[in-house]
């Protein structure tokens, strides 16, 4: 079945299409909350209540442009409305812009997918949803400050601590390694 059947499908109100739309996707955006959750309970919380709005708001979808980037983008901003929820106060003051770390691309070169996936679940969580919007999901930081309510210098410089912890374990790792 074709992605616009499976969609026309969910608009008449199959269940068998719904089904088929959330198998479909369900895994990739699973990984996208998974991101921003600070656990996997939590990254599944995420990924249903995405999935009522995907459902709920599917007629607005112009089929114009990805379908599968529509999703994420619900995906995305379910996991900014759950952060700023649980947001804490004192990640929204400003910092003083940091000088990046450098990394030995030798430390680098030796670290898995999954080792990173785990050092980014890690950041504490101001700087991870921070890291994952910009050095993941691309977004600028004035768009980063508008979605959460911050500044665009604490959001340059949560970007900046997040860079600099996660250089610290990636080298951390690497002398273990060694």
């Amino acid at each position: 079945m074709s992605e616009q059947d499976i969609i026309q499908g969910c608009l008449r109100g199959s269940a068998q299409c719904q089904r088929a739309l959330y198998e479909r996707f369900a895994g990739k955006m699973y990984a996208v909350c998974l991101r921003y959750a600070r656990s996997s309970a939590d990254a599944a919380d995420i990924l249903q209540e995405g999935f009522l709005k995907v459902f709920s708001k599917l007629d607005q979808f112009q089929f114009q442009g990805s379908f599968e980037g529509w999703i994420r983008r619900i995906m995305v901003n379910t996991a900014l409305r759950t952060y700023q929820k649980q947001r804490f106060d004192n990640e929204s003051s400003g910092y003083e812009r940091l000088p990046e770390a450098p990394v030995d691309p030798d430390a680098i070169a030796t670290l898995s997918e999954a080792e990173l996936l785990n050092l980014i679940k890690q950041l504490p969580e101001g700087y991870r949803v921070v890291f994952n919007l910009v050095a993941i999901e691309g977004y600028s930081h004035a768009e980063v400050a508008e979605a959460l309510g911050i500044q665009e210098s604490t959001s340059r410089s949560q970007l900046t601590k997040a860079r600099r912890w996660l250089c610290e374990q990636v080298e951390a790792l690497h002398k273990i390694n060694i």
